[in-house]
């Protein structure tokens, strides 16, 4: 499996087009010491997202950061990005990993125990519990996880793969890294709350910033 570095992942949302032009927000938050970027559209067309997805791919050139495409597979075999994010209704990683070649990044999002023990199982390079807290950036029908929720989700994934690299995501702010990282995270995914920020390179550095420090006294 491919090591991937899930300190901070910045989502690229079809949404943040009232800010800034995509390729500009993901390549803010390369300079902000992003270490992962995901490109998310649940609307848009194949072709418009294919270009969106080559538009990012060059605007990040040359930074070694990695860019997934969120629940689709086909996009990501015609841009060239390094690998998906896949979702429980979304292609199965068994598959997507046979398409992709064995040294794409495959992430997978994890709500549930069964989620956890399937995404321990599967061919995937990372998971991503959430949503830990509530957010406006996508619908969440259960009710958040919370740092305890997480926890418990967290140690089960691990007691069938205890190596996974797994992330938060949902409602994260830079006052709730510490405590997520405490509970077990590798690192968090942020929207909103780094892409509407209004300074994206500032934020993402303190962002940044927060979670080695967490991550650091864990170690210690």
């Amino acid at each position: 499996m491919t090591k991937v570095d899930l300190r901070l992942n910045a989502i690229v949302d079809a949404s943040l087009a009232d800010v800034a032009d995509l390729p500009l927000l993901a390549a803010q938050a390369v300079r902000g010491g992003a270490t992962l970027l995901q490109y998310r559209d649940k609307t848009a067309s194949t072709r418009r997202m294919v270009e969106q997805a080559m538009a990012i791919i060059v605007a990040i050139a040359g930074s070694g950061v990695p860019l997934l495409v969120n629940d689709r597979v086909d996009v990501a075999l015609a841009a060239g990005a390094d690998g998906v994010h896949l979702g429980s209704s979304d292609l199965d990683p068994e598959t997507a990993r046979r398409l992709l070649g064995p040294s794409a990044i495959i992430g997978l999002s994890v709500k549930t125990a069964e989620e956890a023990h399937r995404a321990a199982l599967a061919p995937a390079d990372y998971a991503c519990i959430g949503g830990v807290f509530a957010t406006t950036s996508k619908d969440n029908p259960g009710p958040p996880l919370g740092i305890d929720g997480y926890r418990l989700l967290r140690k089960q994934l691990h007691a069938d793969r205890p190596t996974l690299p797994v992330g938060a995501i949902a409602g994260i702010t830079e006052a709730r890294i510490a405590p997520l990282i405490a509970a077990g995270a590798d690192g968090v995914a942020v929207i909103a709350a780094l892409f509407r920020s209004g300074d994206v390179i500032g934020t993402a550095r303190a962002f940044r910033s927060a979670v080695d420090a967490a991550l650091s006294e864990r170690s210690a």
